[in-house]
């Protein structure tokens, strides 16, 4: 499989793609944004049994609604309510209610990702009441 972004083209495959020992596979930012358009090429490859974690917090609803199974994200540790409306909206197909419910959160996936993970997240929920700041 081949996807293209920005005029790159980067192969994805991994051995263990076929092997019966993996049963989910999160699609890594290499390309940014990752182009949700490599989930059903990879659900065909693999079967609909194998799980697909988007791990980019930005286009995590498009990528469950082009059928991937979720995202690992950052921004539900700010706002886990939101992100869990997204995610379920996406799931059932929704696109209006992701687009809705996702655009006001849009700047804050953007913050989220000025520095390395896990420091703005972690300066974020300190400032919310939450952990013990910054370490």
């Amino acid at each position: 499989m081949r996807g293209s972004s920005a005029g790159r083209v980067v192969s994805i495959y991994s051995p263990a793609l076929h092997s019966p020992n993996t049963a989910s596979f999160l699609v890594a930012s290499l390309l940014l944004p990752p182009p949700p358009s490599r989930v059903s090429p990879i659900k065909t490859l693999c079967g609909s049994d194998f799980l697909m974690w988007s791990g980019d917090d930005e286009t995590g609803a498009e990528f469950v609604l082009k059928g991937g199974d979720g995202v690992i994200s950052v921004s539900a540790n700010c706002a886990p309510k939101a992100m869990s409306q997204i995610m379920k909206a996406a799931l059932d197909g929704d696109k209006s209610t992701v687009e809705t419910l996702n655009s006001p959160l849009k700047a804050m996936h953007d913050k989220l990702f000025v520095e390395s993970n896990p420091i703005p997240v972690k300066y974020a929920v300190a400032k919310m009441g939450y952990g013990h700041g910054i370490r």
